[in-house]
């Protein structure tokens, strides 16, 4: 029943996907449908929604994009916001882990190249 809802926030992170949102997709109330994702996916629909808005900054920033623009096209907003994410789900700052991939890309090419 929450499926189709799962591949709407999925497809498209930064779209709107509050409670209100997704249970009038799924013609139902919002305490309904909270109860429904705590049964099928062990999370609230706002948990959720963070996580993968959160993985999905992840990839950006993993693909070189700005915590701005990770920010941004991730649904998460602000800076802010994508910092206290990326805090309570992947335990660094969104600014150390972009940093990674940029080090591990040149340390890769120069590896490469020599």
């Amino acid at each position: 029943m929450v499926r189709p809802l799962l591949d709407a926030v999925a497809a498209d992170p930064a779209a709107d996907h509050s409670a209100s949102a997704l249970a009038r997709r799924a013609g139902m109330s919002s305490r309904h449908l909270a109860r429904l994702f705590r049964e099928q996916v062990g999370a609230t629909p706002a948990g959720y929604v963070e996580r993968v808005r959160v993985e999905a900054a992840r990839m950006l920033l993993e693909g070189g994009a700005s915590v701005t623009g990770a920010a941004a096209r991730s649904g998460l907003g602000s800076d802010e916001s994508l910092r206290r994410a990326f805090a309570r789900h992947v335990g660094v700052t969104p600014s150390a882990y972009g940093a990674r991939f940029r080090t591990t890309s040149c340390s890769q090419a120069s590896t490469t190249y020599s």
